[in-house]
């Protein structure tokens, strides 16, 4: 027995003693984080006041661009810090040590796409008064967790402008749904995801009654993490001026308006990624073939810190190659290499800041034209009663007749293409004599009325643009296009639509299940007669939207993922059960069912899955769904017909996206509910006498 404990002993050593190697290890790679005073004084050295309104919305007012930025990156901190410091362990490659191996694949990833190496070899390159903003930026989070070490996690300081830029370089090609490509090849036979959602809309004077231009901004995200939206309002002596949404880490207006003009975004998917099967040397694997030839893969490796348990950190070596066509992939099923637009691209902080910048429409287009963002639809509207629709992208330039949209042959350098086709090659349509532009994640072709649309023949098949059409899209066609007097109440009206339009993907399978002979089955057949006098709404009063809603929602869901999806009779008999189990019966009010949770706040709330009044429904234990995505924050901007600047706006939840205890943790949501938003107090004049909380971060 002596014997017994002493070797359990040892062992247990032995154990103690390799986590205190792995924790040791762990400490030697962080990077040294500067002294607690020394953070705090560069709070000195920016001359900036933060505002708080009525919502706890921050009004930022700095006297110099890179004094607003550093109040904006203090102001984001204090609601949100959580997720910012995410965001940046994320870019670094260094979630995993925190979050554990469930954040190993995206550090990976962050190696694979060669983040850094891009950010380090480029970040100089940005224009000095660029790298100041993005520097001051980076210091207020600095000051912030300086102020509240207890909520900053080991590796986060010093936060720097590079980490800022890395920001950039590493989000963009998610957007047009990179990550579903990887899967796919991790993950054979899964589909490839479409485009999540979003709404942009813009009507010119001449559709309007009363000669004022509109702009809607509703993209839809998810209602916390990376690419949440937070409001604010951000001014500068040297001119910068913006109201609208921000993420996590991005230290310029992603979309929203400045006093002359404004922009809306919705998420693209061309065919932008292009894959290689590659020949592997079978005498020398780290070898492929092309052109006939064996060459080398660029080969290095990276370690990823895998949080264990506590504080024991696990160092995972891994192989990062490339290959001339770019980032490989090692599977279960062969290597791959990756050829992706975005990639090596550097410049997408200056395109935002030239954006955020821009008077009229010629220096909004000039910005446009510096041809750093990917992809991303823009719907433009100004002052002067512009307005306009650029289907943006990096189209890659590929000159040779292939599948594009299929595995590439992997050994003939022809294939990868170099470059991408021009800013004048983009499909955009401006000033349209119908005076409508709109995009809801359908296709270009498909952005105004008939007679005003692009022409598909215009465009080569390889920029693999989109063909699809949204509920909403259609739904946009068939509310706003039939409004040739649009007021402020029509306007908003058709924003909150709640109807699925008959040419939609819902009722095709509305039409498939109704169609389907029950064979006896009591509850299938009286689920068809539901659906079958459903009215294609889904407003919280509706008896049939349950049935609809819960059928189709997962099956929208998978598709947006690339994830395999149910039949539509396989979702109904799920909703079927799920409705009996937990309702008692197929047809409770759609508001039971649908439920917005905020806090202590537990309210009904209008939408479904791809309604233009979007609400994406998580299921829970009690039969419910609670929104998690969709309409999140949604702009109403007017220019009335003298150039006159209106805004309102509304976020799901309030200014306060993490903090609790705060007031504005919620206390939007209601009036979210009932579709309606709060002003945007825009300009000092109208803010006076909104102001709730008025300090300088050197004072807190």
């Amino acid at each position: 027995m002596k014997w017994i404990l002493r070797g359990i002993g040892v062992l247990l050593a032995l154990v103690v003693l390799a986590a205190a190697t792995l924790i040791v290890i762990d400490q030697a790679s962080l990077p040294k984080a500067p002294a607690r005073q020394t953070l705090l004084d560069k709070a000195k050295a920016y001359d900036v006041r933060i505002r708080r309104d009525d919502w706890g919305v921050p009004h930022v007012l700095g006297k110099t661009d890179a004094d607003a930025a550093f109040g904006l990156g203090y102001a984001q901190s204090e609601d949100d810090f959580a997720t910012l410091q995410d965001v940046v362990l994320a870019t670094r490659g260094v979630l995993a040590r925190d979050k554990g191996k469930s954040a190993a694949p995206t550090d990976y990833v962050t190696a694979l796409l060669d983040v850094w190496p891009t950010t380090n070899a480029h970040y100089n390159e940005l224009p000095a008064e660029l790298r100041k903003i993005m520097e001051a930026y980076a210091d207020g989070v600095s000051v912030y967790a300086a102020k509240h070490p207890e909520k900053v996690k080991a590796g986060l300081l010093p936060l720097t402008g590079h980490d800022i830029e890395a920001g950039f370089v590493f989000k963009q090609p998610f957007f047009y749904g990179l990550d579903g490509e990887l899967k796919r090849l991790t993950s054979p036979g899964a589909p490839p995801p479409p485009a999540k959602g979003s709404n942009g809309l813009a009507t010119a004077p001449a559709r309007s009654a009363d000669g004022a231009t509109r702009l809607l901004v509703n993209s839809h995200q998810p209602y916390t993490g990376p690419v949440a939206w937070y409001e604010a309002v951000v001014e500068s002596g040297e001119g910068w001026h913006v109201a609208g949404g921000f993420f996590p880490g991005a230290p310029f207006m992603l979309h929203g308006h400045n006093a002359n003009l404004g922009w809306a975004n919705t998420v693209s998917k061309p065919d932008l990624v292009d894959i290689y099967r590659l020949t592997i040397n079978p005498a020398n694997k780290n070898q492929y073939r092309l052109d006939g030839q064996w060459k080398d893969f660029d080969k290095r490796y990276v370690t990823l810190r895998v949080k264990l348990l506590g504080p024991i950190v696990l160092p995972v070596k891994k192989a990062v190659l490339r290959s001339v066509h770019g980032p490989v992939l090692e599977t279960d099923h062969g290597l791959f290499a990756i050829r992706y637009a975005g990639m090596g691209e550097w410049r997408q902080p200056l395109q935002y800041w030239r954006l955020n910048r821009a008077r009229t429409v010629e220096e909004w287009r000039a910005a446009i034209a510096t041809h750093a963002i990917p992809s991303l639809n823009y719907v433009y509207a100004d002052k002067a009663g512009n307005i306009g629709f650029v289907h943006n992208g990096q189209y890659p330039n590929r000159t040779v007749d292939a599948d594009w949209k299929g595995i590439l042959p992997g050994d003939r350098s022809d294939l990868i293409w170099q470059g991408y086709r021009s800013v004048e090659q983009i499909p955009q349509l401006w000033n349209p004599k119908s005076g409508l532009v709109f995009n809801s994640n359908n296709s270009p072709f498909q952005a105004s009325e008939a007679a005003d649309n692009l022409k598909p023949e215009a465009f080569p098949a390889s920029m693999g643009l989109q063909t699809n059409m949204t509920n909403r899209a259609w739904r946009a066609l068939e509310t706003f296009g039939t409004d040739h007097a649009i007021t402020d109440a029509s306007f908003r009206a058709h924003k909150f639509d709640v109807a699925f339009s008959d040419r939609s993907s819902v009722m095709e399978m509305v039409r498939e299940v109704t169609a389907i002979d029950p064979k006896g089955d009591a509850d299938l057949a009286k689920a068809q007669a539901i659906l079958r006098a459903w009215d294609r709404q889904a407003d919280v009063h509706d008896r049939g939207a349950a049935l609809a809603a819960l059928m189709t929602q997962p099956i929208l869901f998978a598709h947006s993922n690339g994830d395999p999806a149910p039949t539509p009779l396989a979702s109904l008999q799920a909703a079927i059960k799920q409705l009996k189990t937990h309702f008692g019966r197929l047809d409770p009010d759609w508001g039971e069912v649908n439920r917005i949770r905020r806090g202590t706040v537990n309210l009904a709330i209008d939408g479904a899955a791809d309604t233009y009044r979007s609400v994406w429904g998580k299921p829970e234990k009690d039969g419910t769904t609670t929104a998690d995505g969709g309409d999140t924050f949604i702009m109403f901007v007017t220019w009335d017909k003298g150039g006159t600047l209106r805004s309102e706006s509304i976020h799901q939840f309030g200014s306060a996206t993490l903090d609790a205890a705060s007031p504005h943790y919620a206390d939007q949501t209601p009036l979210f509910v009932a579709m309606k938003t709060k002003p945007v107090w825009f300009t000092e004049a109208q803010l006076k006498g909104h102001v709730k909380v008025d300090y300088r971060p050197i004072d807190r």
